[in-house]
């Protein structure tokens, strides 16, 4: 089974920090792009970053550059997501998803949310005093 598993969420005051992952089970992420989304409540889907590790892309929503790191670790099939200087405006459900790495194509931004083909079930991120 084809799987994406996120873990690293929790309650932590403004200025911390979380490190998300994003576990592939069934499948290996050499052979995929990986992105990061969040939702907040009543807020449209957003994308955060993105990583091709074939590409050598890595590439960041501008609400989140300089404070957010995306790497992957090809030994445990994981890919991260650092989130440092936390503000209450990243209180969000975040979510990986995979896309077949032939099928990324770069550019100035990541690809968008539909070319993904496996999701994850997400893992919530709140940020408050």
């Amino acid at each position: 089974q084809l799987q994406l598993v996120e873990s690293g969420g929790g309650l932590v005051q403004p200025g911390g920090s979380l490190r998300l992952s994003c576990a592939a089970a069934g499948f290996t992420l050499d052979y995929y792009a990986i992105g990061w989304f969040r939702q907040a409540p009543g807020k449209e889907r957003e994308g955060v970053s993105c990583i091709s590790s074939s590409a050598g892309y890595t590439n960041y929503a501008d609400s989140v550059k300089g404070r957010f790191t995306i790497s992957g670790d090809d030994a445990k099939n994981t890919v991260y997501l650092q989130m440092n200087s936390l503000k209450p405006e990243d209180t969000a459900i975040y979510y990986c998803a995979a896309l077949p790495a032939h099928r990324f194509r770069g550019g100035r931004s990541c690809p968008m949310s539909y070319e993904y083909v496996f999701w994850g079930q997400g893992t919530q991120v709140t940020v408050s005093s």
